[in-house]
């Protein structure tokens, strides 16, 4: 009814229930307290008592909602939940709960994202960048509801603490008094602006996400999701219509993608875990598990035959090196040898498979894994590579990234300032992490990854090209830095990029390398 009545009619029809509100409880009242034995006809004759019993029962049970529903009312300005819910879903103009002017959504420099703007006697939500951060931001919108941070720290964006008694009762007094406007408090995010602006523009209107943290202590720098949507100007069309951009779809923490090569730090870490220390040999012609399987192949196979050449192969490589050179034809062979135990031992230890609440509603996924019967050997050479059944999210890579740089510790990702540092598990032990940071430090000195070197900032990290089913291949690269003493991660996906080294790489330099210039890179 909030959606169809304008102002005007909803007074009118207002009056109309109050007035059949009071007229229902003087006829309970009147019946309950056998008032209509004065009103009724003496020679008309009583009902039985066998109606009465009933009719009290129901009776009592309607007064008790209304008491329920009049508490909840009249004193629902000192509940936050109360608050929170008639700002997203009543629009009518006396409602009290708009009067509040919410806290401003700021980065961690104190760069506005989203404030509350005066009206013509109305508040506004107002969002300065429109969809740059909406996908961490959200929106806040009586017709629609709430999103993201406005949803996530609606009761501190109100005013109060669900803990502090006194400053929700100073807000109630305020909304019921209407001595002056209720103001609420601002929410501090990790978010760079500066730096969220430039991942959403070095991704050039491609769709994809890009995804930059602070490997010590879990904060969140950027959390970019290309497309996105301007949180100032919702409407019905975008919640209809959305399907073929997904714009209200956040890449970042719930896009699913192959991961290619990159996935290779973890088949890494779990031979190291396992005390791999031989070589393999790998030759041009590539390796299948059966003769009825299509080969694995090197890219250098493939990168000869366009040009009329004939690939000679690594031959018999160790682990760095293949690494290094990301070889699919060491890996999968490698997946193969581990076995699918420890496969499925290291997909738990890695947390895949795992839906992590950040803050409140807000929570991010890992990827997505079938657990491997031992007779596939097929389907573990794919995984191996990084191909096959196999789908992660943006914001888990560069959690993984961040494990090695943080002597195999990941920790949990924050997006808001104030909130608690915590690690969230152990991928690997320190000595394995060690190895695999300089392996991953080896791809940008003289591997896949070369082209971005830069006397800049020493990078490390691993690049990826997964084959996509709909279309082109994905670009991946995902790293941290500096590698001597690392401080920041990153992960970033181009959604039928190409080649990871060329596209999605050069992305991940340029915004390390601005990190360091802002401070956020010692």
């Amino acid at each position: 009814m909030n959606l169809l009545l304008d102002p005007a009619v909803w007074s009118a029809v207002r009056l109309a229930l109050h007035v059949a509100f009071f007229l229902a409880i003087f006829f309970l009242l009147k019946e309950l307290l056998g008032l209509r034995d004065f009103a009724r006809l003496r020679h008309l004759p009583k009902p039985k008592g066998a109606f009465r019993i009933p009719f009290i029962i129901l009776s009592l049970a309607f007064c008790a909602l209304l008491v329920y529903q009049a508490t909840w009312q009249l004193t629902g300005v000192y509940r936050p939940r109360f608050i929170s819910f008639m700002q997203s879903h009543d629009r009518r103009d006396f409602n009290p709960a708009h009067r509040i002017e919410r806290g401003r959504i700021l980065d961690r420099r104190g760069e506005v994202l989203a404030y509350t703007r005066q009206a013509q006697g109305k508040v506004e939500r107002v969002y300065p960048d429109g969809p740059i951060f909406a996908p961490v931001v959200g929106y806040s919108q009586p017709r629609f509801g709430a999103t993201g941070m406005e949803a996530v720290g609606s009761v501190y964006l109100n005013g109060g603490d669900p803990g502090n008694l006194a400053e929700w009762g100073e807000l109630g007094r305020q909304i019921v008094a209407r001595d002056k406007r209720p103001r609420g408090k601002d929410l501090v995010l990790t978010l760079d602006a500066e730096l969220q602006r430039m991942a959403v523009e070095r991704l050039a209107g491609r769709h994809g996400a890009v995804v930059v943290l602070n490997l010590r202590n879990g904060a969140i720098r950027v959390l970019a999701s290309v497309p996105s949507y301007d949180p100032g100007k919702l409407g019905p069309d975008l919640f209809v219509n959305s399907s073929a951009e997904s714009a209200l779809f956040n890449r970042a923490t719930q896009g699913l993608y192959p991961p290619g090569s990159t996935f290779k730090i973890a088949i890494a870490a779990m031979a190291l875990e396992r005390g791999f220390q031989g070589t393999l040999d790998c030759p041009a012609d590539g390796f299948t598990t059966s003769p009825s399987n299509r080969k694995i192949r090197d890219h250098q196979y493939y990168a000869a035959r366009r040009q009329g050449t004939r690939w000679r192969g690594f031959g018999r490589i160790g682990l760095e090196q293949a690494f290094v050179q990301s070889s699919n034809v060491f890996f999968a062979q490698l997946g193969v040898l581990q076995g699918h135990e420890a496969f499925n031992a290291m997909a738990q230890q890695l947390y895949l498979n795992r839906q992590i609440l950040l803050h409140g509603g807000f929570s991010m996924r890992t990827g997505k894994l079938a657990q491997l019967a031992e007779p596939d050997h097929d389907s573990l050479a794919q995984l191996a590579i990084g191909q096959g059944r196999l789908l992660v999210t943006p914001v888990y890579m560069a959690m993984l990234a961040g494990a090695v740089a943080n002597q195999g510790v990941a920790m949990r990702p924050r997006l808001i300032g104030r909130s608690s540092v915590a690690p969230l598990a152990r991928f690997m032990t320190s000595a394995s992490a060690e190895q695999l940071a300089g392996m991953m430090r080896g791809v940008v000195t003289e591997g896949t990854a070369r082209g971005i070197a830069d006397v800049r900032l020493a990078l490390a990290g691993k690049t990826g090209t997964a084959q996509n089913a709909q279309g082109d291949a994905h670009s991946w690269f995902v790293g941290f830095a500096p590698a001597e003493r690392p401080a920041l991660a990153v992960a970033v996906l181009v959604e039928q990029g190409g080649y990871g080294s060329v596209v999605a790489a050069p992305i991940a330099r340029d915004l390390l390398i601005r990190a360091q210039a802002l401070g956020l890179v010692p």
